[in-house]
């Protein structure tokens, strides 16, 4: 499956939009959060290319532009990886540097809350932008809306087993939770089956390949052990 290249027309304000939104996130969240941003800000405008929608870059490298170690690089990485910011398409083996490739999606999750303090035509492209970076499958492009990836804070220690599951998954991923977690929703049980809705096609797909075993063992620690959960879109 092969995504939308930012790459064409628009694709200048698009590359910006993104960077605004990495901004945004930074400035109105955690220190730990804006460390985060302006190094993944760093690596993008100083190494990313956009043709071939990846950064190919070593660890030792990264540490040199990111004047840190190279342990707090490895930190860093798995971080962003965690939050859903970046993928890794290759792994650095063998002599080989690592390739990375930034998550649109992502980003603007994570900055939706905030889009309103840069501007109305900021918030309206970043609502609009459909196409742009999103995984197709076949010639069906799917469609995230950004603005539902945001969800209540669970509440802790809910007697509800759903509430219970949001709560495990916001502590054991809580640089994802926000993007990837807070916009799933209860839909249904079958037996043992727990179906929970996510708000688009993209988004569950992209739970489960990268959080599936989180997720189920949340809700087999909430629901109980023969619980399976069962990710459909339309919620």
């Amino acid at each position: 499956m092969e995504r939308a290249r930012i790459t064409g027309p628009g694709a200048g304000v698009w590359k910006y939009d993104i960077l605004t939104a990495l901004t945004l996130w930074g400035l109105t969240g955690t220190p730990a959060d804006q460390a985060s941003a302006l190094r993944l800000i760093a690596m993008v405008t100083a190494r990313y290319n956009w043709q071939r929608d990846e950064v190919s870059i070593g660890q030792r490298d990264l540490a040199r532009l990111w004047n840190v170690t190279e342990r707090t690089v490895k930190r860093e990485l798995k971080r962003l990886g965690a939050a859903g910011l970046i993928e890794t398409l290759r792994p650095g083996v063998r002599g080989r540097v690592a390739s990375y490739r930034i998550v649109p999606e992502a980003v603007a999750a994570l900055s939706a809350p905030h889009w309103d303090r840069v501007g109305p035509d900021f918030a309206e492209r970043l609502g609009a932008r459909r196409a742009a970076a999103v995984r197709q499958e076949g010639p069906q492009v799917l469609r995230v809306d950004f603005r539902q990836l945001r969800g209540a804070e669970p509440e802790p220690g809910a007697a509800d087993p759903w509430s219970r599951v949001q709560a495990r998954l916001r502590q054991a991923a809580p640089e994802a939770w926000g993007a990837w977690f807070a916009a799933l929703r209860l839909a249904d049980l079958d037996g043992s089956r727990v179906l929970v809705a996510a708000p688009s096609a993209f988004v569950a797909r992209y739970v489960e390949t990268h959080f599936g075993e989180m997720l189920q063992s949340a809700v087999a620690e909430a629901f109980g052990p023969d619980s399976i959960a069962v990710l459909r879109s339309g919620g």
